[in-house]
């Protein structure tokens, strides 16, 4: 992978800026039915609107603007717009035949606008982190209350999945795949495992970013394992990074990231909510004071990328950048 070792430099001299939320940026431009499906899909029989994946083709510069704004926010990782990238998500559209075009296509974007940003300022090199999504099925719990053997989907069934993914991403430009809200590490493993067959069949190293999900204040994901349960199961790889996103606001995740920090010898990621959900599921956290949360991270020495997720701006990634800027990053140990 040809910019690796730009990466690796880059981590290991400060803390890296991820990106922030694509979704609620994306919802600031009020995209209907007609938008999702553009010229291309206008006589499509199925409804498209909520697809944003779908936007890479439809309406490519609004991808390509809302990823601008966050590198001029200070972000040095952008996340492809993939989430749902995969024949498992794209299958509640109608939409699987579509799978490599979207992950290519939005790959190419982010790219085109990385390699922009970076020949502009070539001190501070620009990434792109193909975004692999968890899916909507579980491959660890049974979606059937009165059968808990039963399983919606198969390990095998999703590494092919994640397989083809994760090829696109590669082929459309992207420097780092991230497997990322992960609630079921069996999903996670199964991504894991796809990415390590590509590595071996292309004979490259891919970095890979791994960013679980912890659901509630109990500490657990959805699939029952504690923080450093999951460190485990995921620990056979030798990643980039391992980290959390999503579910909670940066406060509440402190705990969680001093377990990664203190038993992991990989870079550490964290990208939290703006807070927690009001009662309209709507992000009331300030820049100011989502920035101030993560003050604590910084003070600990417990992170190497940071970032935001649901709620979050590019005025939340600017206030963050801004932050960690006067901090060294974490340092990594070899854990004997």
């Amino acid at each position: 992978m040809k910019n690796s070792e730009q990466l690796y430099k880059a981590l290991s001299e400060r803390i890296l800026i991820l990106d922030g939320a694509m979704g609620t940026m994306l919802q600031r431009y009020k995209f209907e039915e007609e938008d999702y499906r553009g010229e291309r899909f206008k006589d499509y029989e199925h409804p498209v609107k909520g697809n944003n994946d779908l936007l890479s083709l439809t309406q490519p510069h609004a991808i390509e603007e809302v990823h601008k704004k966050y590198l001029e926010a200070g972000a040095d990782i952008l996340e492809t717009n993939t989430f749902s990238g995969t024949t498992i998500a794209m299958a509640d559209y109608h939409m699987e035949e579509l799978v490599y075009e979207l992950n290519y296509e939005s790959a190419k974007i982010a790219r085109k606008v990385c390699d922009e940003f970076t020949a502009q300022n070539p001190d501070k090199p620009r990434f792109v982190a193909g975004s692999i999504g968890p899916t909507n099925r579980t491959a660890s719990l049974s979606p059937d209350v009165n059968d808990p053997g039963y399983r919606a989907i198969t390990f095998d069934e999703l590494r092919i999945a994640y397989k083809q993914q994760s090829e696109a991403l590669l082929d459309g430009g992207s420097d780092i795949l991230l497997v990322e809200t992960i609630f079921d590490t069996l999903n996670a493993k199964a991504a894991l495992f796809a990415i390590d067959e590509i590595s071996e069949e292309r004979g490259i190293k891919i970095p890979i970013m791994v960013s679980g999900t912890i659901t509630d204040a109990s500490g657990r994901t959805l699939s029952g394992q504690t923080a450093e349960a999951f460190l485990i199961s995921v620990s056979h790889l030798n990643l980039l990074s391992v980290g959390f996103n999503c579910a909670l606001g940066a406060n509440q995740l402190t705990p969680y990231l001093e377990t990664l920090a203190h038993n992991s010898d990989f870079f550490v990621s964290a990208y939290p909510n703006a807070g927690l959900p009001n009662a309209f599921g709507k992000y009331d956290e300030t820049p100011e004071f989502m920035a101030e949360q993560i003050r604590e991270y910084v003070e600990k020495g417990l992170i190497n990328i940071i970032g935001g997720c649901c709620g979050t701006t590019p005025d939340h990634i600017k206030a963050i950048a801004d932050l960690v800027d006067k901090y060294e990053p974490r340092k990594v140990r070899e854990i004997v």
